[in-house]
Protein backbone atom coordinates (compact mmCIF):
# COMPACT_ATOMS: atom_id res chain seq x y z
CA UNK A 1 0.00 0.00 0.00
CA UNK A 2 1.29 3.47 -0.88
CA UNK A 3 0.60 6.65 1.08
CA UNK A 4 1.67 10.26 0.56
CA UNK A 5 2.59 12.79 3.25
CA UNK A 6 0.67 15.83 2.02
CA UNK A 7 2.89 18.31 3.91
CA UNK A 8 6.21 17.12 2.47
CA UNK A 9 5.14 15.14 -0.61
CA UNK A 10 7.06 12.12 0.70
CA UNK A 11 5.76 8.74 -0.48
CA UNK A 12 5.49 5.98 2.09
CA UNK A 13 5.22 2.26 1.46
CA UNK A 14 3.12 0.50 4.10
CA UNK A 15 2.86 -3.26 4.45
CA UNK A 16 0.24 -5.02 6.57
CA UNK A 17 -1.53 -8.36 6.71
CA UNK A 18 -4.83 -6.65 7.48
CA UNK A 19 -6.01 -3.07 6.96
CA UNK A 20 -8.98 -1.48 8.73
CA UNK A 21 -10.95 1.05 6.72
CA UNK A 22 -12.78 3.30 9.20
CA UNK A 23 -13.23 6.34 6.99
CA UNK A 24 -16.86 7.24 7.68
CA UNK A 25 -18.45 9.15 4.81
CA UNK A 26 -15.48 8.21 2.58
CA UNK A 27 -16.24 4.47 2.96
CA UNK A 28 -17.67 4.11 -0.53
CA UNK A 29 -14.68 5.91 -2.08
CA UNK A 30 -12.19 3.53 -0.45
CA UNK A 31 -14.35 0.56 -1.34
CA UNK A 32 -14.26 1.62 -4.99
CA UNK A 33 -10.45 2.04 -4.88
CA UNK A 34 -9.93 -1.60 -3.91
CA UNK A 35 -12.47 -2.97 -6.34
CA UNK A 36 -14.98 -4.01 -3.70
CA UNK A 37 -18.47 -5.04 -4.76
CA UNK A 38 -20.30 -2.43 -2.72
CA UNK A 39 -21.01 -4.61 0.31
CA UNK A 40 -21.46 -1.41 2.34
CA UNK A 41 -23.27 1.68 1.07
CA UNK A 42 -23.03 4.89 3.05
CA UNK A 43 -24.95 8.13 2.75
CA UNK A 44 -23.82 11.33 4.42
CA UNK A 45 -26.23 13.11 6.73
CA UNK A 46 -25.38 16.66 7.78
CA UNK A 47 -25.83 17.70 11.39
CA UNK A 48 -25.58 21.36 12.39
CA UNK A 49 -25.17 22.53 16.00
CA UNK A 50 -25.37 26.00 17.52
CA UNK A 51 -23.39 27.24 20.54
CA UNK A 52 -25.06 29.89 22.73
CA UNK A 53 -23.99 31.31 26.11
CA UNK A 54 -25.53 29.75 29.24
CA UNK A 55 -27.29 32.96 30.25
CA UNK A 56 -29.41 32.92 27.06
CA UNK A 57 -31.48 29.94 28.24
CA UNK A 58 -32.82 29.82 31.78
CA UNK A 59 -32.73 26.13 32.65
CA UNK A 60 -30.82 23.96 35.10
CA UNK A 61 -31.15 20.80 33.00
CA UNK A 62 -30.75 19.70 29.43
CA UNK A 63 -33.78 19.50 27.17
CA UNK A 64 -34.84 16.88 24.62
CA UNK A 65 -37.68 17.71 22.25
CA UNK A 66 -39.18 16.29 19.09
CA UNK A 67 -39.18 18.17 15.81
CA UNK A 68 -41.28 17.27 12.76
CA UNK A 69 -38.43 15.11 11.41
CA UNK A 70 -36.06 14.25 14.26
CA UNK A 71 -35.03 15.05 17.83
CA UNK A 72 -33.52 18.31 19.09
CA UNK A 73 -31.16 18.42 22.07
CA UNK A 74 -30.36 21.44 24.24
CA UNK A 75 -27.31 20.36 26.23
CA UNK A 76 -25.47 22.34 28.95
CA UNK A 77 -21.79 22.53 27.96
CA UNK A 78 -19.47 24.47 30.22
CA UNK A 79 -20.37 28.15 29.92
CA UNK A 80 -22.51 27.43 26.85
CA UNK A 81 -25.41 25.39 25.51
CA UNK A 82 -25.16 23.11 22.49
CA UNK A 83 -28.37 23.11 20.45
CA UNK A 84 -28.88 20.62 17.63
CA UNK A 85 -29.13 18.95 15.40
CA UNK A 86 -30.28 18.90 11.79
CA UNK A 87 -30.48 15.69 9.76
CA UNK A 88 -30.31 16.37 6.02
CA UNK A 89 -28.66 14.59 3.13
CA UNK A 90 -25.30 15.99 2.00
CA UNK A 91 -23.73 15.18 -1.36
CA UNK A 92 -21.23 18.04 -1.65
CA UNK A 93 -17.66 18.46 -0.30
CA UNK A 94 -17.16 15.86 2.43
CA UNK A 95 -14.14 17.53 4.02
CA UNK A 96 -15.96 20.75 4.85
CA UNK A 97 -19.72 20.34 5.42
CA UNK A 98 -21.25 23.80 5.45
CA UNK A 99 -23.93 25.19 7.75
CA UNK A 100 -26.18 27.49 5.74
CA UNK A 101 -28.47 30.26 6.92
CA UNK A 102 -31.38 27.86 6.40
CA UNK A 103 -29.82 25.32 8.79
CA UNK A 104 -29.25 27.92 11.50
CA UNK A 105 -32.71 29.41 11.13
CA UNK A 106 -34.26 25.93 11.30
CA UNK A 107 -32.56 25.08 14.59
CA UNK A 108 -33.48 28.45 16.09
CA UNK A 109 -37.11 28.08 14.98
CA UNK A 110 -37.37 24.63 16.53
CA UNK A 111 -35.82 25.51 19.90
CA UNK A 112 -37.83 28.74 20.11
CA UNK A 113 -41.01 26.67 20.20
CA UNK A 114 -40.26 25.87 23.86
CA UNK A 115 -38.35 28.95 25.07
CA UNK A 116 -40.02 31.79 26.96
CA UNK A 117 -37.41 34.21 25.57
CA UNK A 118 -36.70 33.34 21.92
CA UNK A 119 -33.14 33.13 20.63
CA UNK A 120 -31.97 35.16 17.65
CA UNK A 121 -28.93 34.84 15.42
CA UNK A 122 -27.26 37.48 17.58
CA UNK A 123 -27.28 34.97 20.46
CA UNK A 124 -25.29 32.39 18.49
CA UNK A 125 -21.63 32.41 19.51
CA UNK A 126 -20.55 29.50 17.33
CA UNK A 127 -21.75 27.03 14.73
CA UNK A 128 -20.35 23.68 13.67
CA UNK A 129 -21.40 21.05 11.17
CA UNK A 130 -20.48 17.40 10.76
CA UNK A 131 -21.41 14.43 8.61
CA UNK A 132 -22.86 11.15 9.86
CA UNK A 133 -21.98 8.03 7.82
CA UNK A 134 -25.36 6.32 7.73
CA UNK A 135 -25.90 2.86 6.28
CA UNK A 136 -27.94 3.51 3.16
CA UNK A 137 -31.24 2.01 2.11
CA UNK A 138 -32.86 2.44 -1.26
CA UNK A 139 -34.70 5.74 -0.96
CA UNK A 140 -35.22 6.60 2.71
CA UNK A 141 -34.59 10.10 4.01
CA UNK A 142 -31.44 10.28 6.12
CA UNK A 143 -33.51 10.69 9.28
CA UNK A 144 -34.82 7.15 8.72
CA UNK A 145 -31.52 5.45 7.92
CA UNK A 146 -29.82 3.10 10.38
CA UNK A 147 -27.53 4.45 13.10
CA UNK A 148 -26.16 0.93 13.62
CA UNK A 149 -22.74 -0.15 12.37
CA UNK A 150 -21.59 -3.06 10.25
CA UNK A 151 -18.26 -4.81 9.72
CA UNK A 152 -17.45 -6.40 6.35
CA UNK A 153 -14.58 -7.95 4.32
CA UNK A 154 -15.06 -6.62 0.77
CA UNK A 155 -11.68 -8.01 -0.38
CA UNK A 156 -9.03 -10.18 1.31
CA UNK A 157 -6.89 -8.24 3.77
CA UNK A 158 -9.36 -5.41 4.22
CA UNK A 159 -11.74 -5.01 7.18
CA UNK A 160 -14.31 -2.29 6.64
CA UNK A 161 -16.45 -0.75 9.36
CA UNK A 162 -19.13 1.84 8.69
CA UNK A 163 -22.20 3.40 10.23
CA UNK A 164 -22.56 3.84 13.98
CA UNK A 165 -22.24 7.03 15.97
CA UNK A 166 -19.98 8.71 18.53
CA UNK A 167 -21.83 7.18 21.47
CA UNK A 168 -20.99 3.64 20.32
CA UNK A 169 -17.49 4.20 18.95
CA UNK A 170 -15.76 1.94 21.48
CA UNK A 171 -18.01 -1.00 20.66
CA UNK A 172 -17.35 -0.32 16.98
CA UNK A 173 -13.60 -0.40 17.62
CA UNK A 174 -13.92 -3.69 19.48
CA UNK A 175 -15.88 -5.27 16.63
CA UNK A 176 -13.37 -4.07 14.04
CA UNK A 177 -10.37 -5.36 16.00
CA UNK A 178 -12.09 -8.70 16.61
CA UNK A 179 -12.68 -9.00 12.85
CA UNK A 180 -8.97 -8.39 12.22
CA UNK A 181 -8.06 -11.01 14.82
CA UNK A 182 -10.37 -13.52 13.16
CA UNK A 183 -8.72 -12.86 9.80
CA UNK A 184 -5.34 -13.53 11.44
CA UNK A 185 -6.56 -17.01 12.40
CA UNK A 186 -7.23 -16.08 16.00
CA UNK A 187 -3.61 -15.40 16.92
CA UNK A 188 -4.71 -12.24 18.73
CA UNK A 189 -6.64 -12.21 22.04
CA UNK A 190 -10.19 -10.80 21.96
CA UNK A 191 -10.29 -7.01 21.89
CA UNK A 192 -10.62 -5.20 25.23
CA UNK A 193 -10.60 -1.70 23.76
CA UNK A 194 -14.18 -1.02 24.87
CA UNK A 195 -13.17 -1.30 28.55
CA UNK A 196 -9.67 0.24 28.59
CA UNK A 197 -9.74 3.64 30.40
CA UNK A 198 -9.36 6.62 28.10
CA UNK A 199 -6.25 8.80 28.29
CA UNK A 200 -6.51 10.87 31.45
CA UNK A 201 -9.19 8.71 33.08
CA UNK A 202 -6.95 6.72 35.43
CA UNK A 203 -6.63 8.63 38.68
CA UNK A 204 -9.01 11.40 37.64
CA UNK A 205 -11.35 11.11 40.64
CA UNK A 206 -8.49 11.32 43.13
CA UNK A 207 -7.08 14.38 41.37
CA UNK A 208 -10.48 16.05 41.37
CA UNK A 209 -10.63 15.57 45.15
CA UNK A 210 -7.14 17.11 45.36
CA UNK A 211 -7.92 20.10 43.15
CA UNK A 212 -7.52 22.67 45.94
CA UNK A 213 -4.10 21.27 46.80
CA UNK A 214 -3.16 21.42 43.10
CA UNK A 215 -4.32 25.03 42.99
CA UNK A 216 -2.13 25.97 45.95
CA UNK A 217 0.95 24.17 44.64
CA UNK A 218 0.60 25.54 41.09
CA UNK A 219 -0.39 29.08 42.02
CA UNK A 220 -3.49 28.84 39.80
CA UNK A 221 -7.06 29.54 40.87
CA UNK A 222 -9.02 26.38 41.64
CA UNK A 223 -11.39 27.20 38.76
CA UNK A 224 -8.41 26.94 36.40
CA UNK A 225 -7.51 23.55 37.86
CA UNK A 226 -11.11 22.37 37.39
CA UNK A 227 -10.97 23.51 33.77
CA UNK A 228 -7.73 21.60 33.19
CA UNK A 229 -9.05 18.46 34.89
CA UNK A 230 -12.17 18.62 32.74
CA UNK A 231 -10.04 18.78 29.59
CA UNK A 232 -7.02 16.61 30.41
CA UNK A 233 -8.02 14.48 33.40
CA UNK A 234 -5.04 12.86 35.09
CA UNK A 235 -2.78 14.24 32.33
CA UNK A 236 -3.25 17.69 33.87
CA UNK A 237 0.15 17.29 35.55
CA UNK A 238 1.79 17.49 32.12
CA UNK A 239 0.21 20.90 31.50
CA UNK A 240 1.17 22.07 34.97
CA UNK A 241 4.73 20.88 34.26
CA UNK A 242 4.93 23.27 31.30
CA UNK A 243 3.81 26.12 33.55
CA UNK A 244 6.31 25.19 36.25
CA UNK A 245 9.12 25.32 33.68
CA UNK A 246 7.86 28.56 32.10
CA UNK A 247 5.53 30.47 34.47
CA UNK A 248 4.41 32.87 31.75
CA UNK A 249 2.44 29.98 30.23
CA UNK A 250 0.16 30.11 33.28
CA UNK A 251 -1.41 33.35 32.01
CA UNK A 252 -4.77 33.31 30.17
CA UNK A 253 -4.67 33.40 26.38
CA UNK A 254 -5.66 36.86 25.17
CA UNK A 255 -9.05 36.83 23.46
CA UNK A 256 -9.91 33.39 24.86
CA UNK A 257 -9.26 33.72 28.56
CA UNK A 258 -10.98 30.47 29.50
CA UNK A 259 -7.77 28.87 28.20
CA UNK A 260 -4.22 29.13 29.46
CA UNK A 261 -1.28 29.84 27.17
CA UNK A 262 0.15 26.49 28.25
CA UNK A 263 -2.73 24.69 26.53
CA UNK A 264 -1.63 26.01 23.16
CA UNK A 265 1.92 24.76 23.72
CA UNK A 266 0.64 21.44 25.07
CA UNK A 267 -1.43 20.94 21.91
CA UNK A 268 1.80 21.07 19.92
CA UNK A 269 4.17 19.19 22.25
CA UNK A 270 1.80 16.45 23.42
CA UNK A 271 -1.21 16.30 21.06
CA UNK A 272 0.34 16.52 17.60
CA UNK A 273 -1.07 19.89 16.52
CA UNK A 274 0.81 21.22 13.48
CA UNK A 275 -1.25 24.20 12.36
CA UNK A 276 -3.07 27.13 13.91
CA UNK A 277 -6.51 25.81 13.06
CA UNK A 278 -5.54 22.47 14.65
CA UNK A 279 -5.25 24.32 17.96
CA UNK A 280 -8.11 26.82 17.69
CA UNK A 281 -10.69 24.55 16.03
CA UNK A 282 -9.77 21.05 17.23
CA UNK A 283 -7.41 20.78 20.23
CA UNK A 284 -9.34 23.59 21.92
CA UNK A 285 -12.87 24.86 21.29
CA UNK A 286 -11.85 28.49 20.85
CA UNK A 287 -13.19 28.79 17.29
CA UNK A 288 -16.75 28.02 18.40
CA UNK A 289 -16.73 29.33 21.99
CA UNK A 290 -15.61 32.92 21.32
CA UNK A 291 -17.75 35.55 19.63
CA UNK A 292 -15.04 36.39 17.10
CA UNK A 293 -14.32 32.71 16.25
CA UNK A 294 -10.83 32.95 17.78
CA UNK A 295 -9.55 35.82 15.64
CA UNK A 296 -8.34 37.88 18.60
CA UNK A 297 -6.50 34.89 20.11
CA UNK A 298 -4.99 33.78 16.81
CA UNK A 299 -1.82 35.92 16.74
CA UNK A 300 -0.81 35.04 20.31
CA UNK A 301 -1.55 31.37 19.73
CA UNK A 302 0.53 31.34 16.54
CA UNK A 303 3.41 33.01 18.40
CA UNK A 304 3.26 30.33 21.12
CA UNK A 305 3.27 27.58 18.49
CA UNK A 306 6.18 29.04 16.54
CA UNK A 307 8.93 27.98 18.94
CA UNK A 308 8.13 24.25 19.33
CA UNK A 309 7.27 23.94 15.62
CA UNK A 310 10.28 26.04 14.53
CA UNK A 311 8.22 28.39 12.41
CA UNK A 312 9.90 31.43 10.94
CA UNK A 313 8.07 34.76 10.62
CA UNK A 314 6.88 33.86 7.11
CA UNK A 315 5.24 30.60 8.21
CA UNK A 316 3.64 32.28 11.22
CA UNK A 317 2.14 34.93 8.94
CA UNK A 318 0.97 32.21 6.54
CA UNK A 319 -0.80 30.37 9.37
CA UNK A 320 -2.56 33.54 10.47
CA UNK A 321 -3.59 34.39 6.94
CA UNK A 322 -5.07 30.97 6.32
CA UNK A 323 -6.99 30.96 9.60
CA UNK A 324 -8.45 34.40 9.01
CA UNK A 325 -9.48 33.45 5.47
CA UNK A 326 -11.10 30.25 6.73
CA UNK A 327 -13.13 32.13 9.34
CA UNK A 328 -14.23 34.70 6.75
CA UNK A 329 -15.39 31.90 4.44
CA UNK A 330 -17.16 30.15 7.30
CA UNK A 331 -19.06 33.28 8.27
CA UNK A 332 -20.02 33.96 4.67
CA UNK A 333 -21.23 30.39 4.20
CA UNK A 334 -23.51 30.75 7.23
CA UNK A 335 -25.25 33.63 5.48
CA UNK A 336 -25.81 31.59 2.30
CA UNK A 337 -29.35 30.49 1.53
CA UNK A 338 -28.59 27.01 0.20
CA UNK A 339 -26.20 24.11 0.74
CA UNK A 340 -24.74 24.64 -2.73
CA UNK A 341 -23.98 28.31 -2.11
CA UNK A 342 -22.53 27.63 1.35
CA UNK A 343 -20.36 24.81 0.01
CA UNK A 344 -19.00 26.99 -2.80
CA UNK A 345 -17.94 29.67 -0.31
CA UNK A 346 -16.06 27.17 1.87
CA UNK A 347 -14.35 25.65 -1.17
CA UNK A 348 -12.98 29.09 -2.06
CA UNK A 349 -11.05 29.27 1.23
CA UNK A 350 -7.37 28.27 0.87
CA UNK A 351 -6.09 25.11 2.57
CA UNK A 352 -3.01 25.19 4.76
CA UNK A 353 -2.36 21.57 3.69
CA UNK A 354 -3.31 20.35 0.19
CA UNK A 355 -6.36 18.11 -0.04
CA UNK A 356 -6.25 15.05 -2.29
CA UNK A 357 -8.33 15.53 -5.40
CA UNK A 358 -8.83 19.23 -4.88
CA UNK A 359 -6.83 22.22 -6.08
CA UNK A 360 -5.36 24.44 -3.39
CA UNK A 361 -4.51 28.11 -3.33
CA UNK A 362 -1.77 27.47 -0.80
Amino acid sequence: MRAVDLETGTELKISAQQVVNATGVWTDDVQAMVGGRGVINVRASKGVHLIVPRDRIHSHTGIIMRTPVSVLFVIPWGRHWIIGTTDTEWSLDKAHPAASRADIDYVLAQVNRILAVPLTRDDVAGVYAGLRPLLAGESESTSRLSREHVVAHPVPGLVMIAGGKYTTYRVMARDAVDAVAHALDGRVPPSCTDSVPLAGADGYVALWNARYRLARSSGLHVARIEHLLGRYGSLTGEVLGLIAAEPDLGRPLGGADDYLRAEVVYAVTHEGARHLDDVLARRTRISIETWDRGLTAAAEAADLMAKPLRWDARQEARELGHYRAAIAAERASQEAATDQAADALLLDAPEIVPVVGRSSAS
